[in-house]
């Protein structure tokens, strides 16, 4: 069964703008924030509404890599690797993160869309190394069975929601 794309969202998104090139990222952060990534199903709409071709539309999609074109979880655990949180023990707690959330290094999401595992280069918060973010919100001195504690602490609040 094929389903339709509802592009109620994405026409309420694109009425608050000038439909101009010069508004493609903010149209596309808007439309992220919705649907927590760019359905691909959004390109054309949006290509012939600000007045530019579907590939060039893309291509400001696929040069920023603040947008995804898979969809995430509600939960994005970004993992800091850089050189600070690497040397004080950021994998042992990523592999434990995917570990137990049947992610890989190619599987960033779970199939139910409640977790996103995401490895980055720097949080910017090397004096709190190793550091992680869930959903933007930085957590210090991690280790994984404090990942885990988070893990087991959004399952619970996401059972009461």
């Amino acid at each position: 069964m094929e389903t339709t794309f509802d592009y109620g969202p994405v026409d309420e998104i694109l009425s608050r703008y000038d439909l101009s090139e010069r508004s493609a990222i903010a149209i596309l952060q808007d439309i992220q924030e919705h649907y927590n990534y760019l359905p691909r199903e959004i390109f054309p709409k949006v290509a012939n509404a600000i007045g530019i071709g579907e590939a060039r539309l893309y291509g400001v999609a696929t040069f920023y890599e603040n947008f995804s074109l898979e969809p995430k979880g509600k939960y994005v655990i970004r993992c800091c690797d850089g050189t600070a949180c690497h040397v004080r023990g950021s994998q042992p707690i990523l592999d434990k993160l995917r570990e137990e959330l049947g992610l890989s290094e190619s599987k960033h999401t779970t199939d139910d869309l409640k977790f996103t595992v995401e490895t980055v280069s720097c949080l910017g918060a090397c004096g709190l190394a190793p550091a992680m973010t869930v959903n933007g919100i930085v957590h210090a001195s991690m280790t994984p069975e404090k990942a885990m504690e988070i893990v087991e602490k959004l399952r619970k609040e996401d059972e009461t929601a």
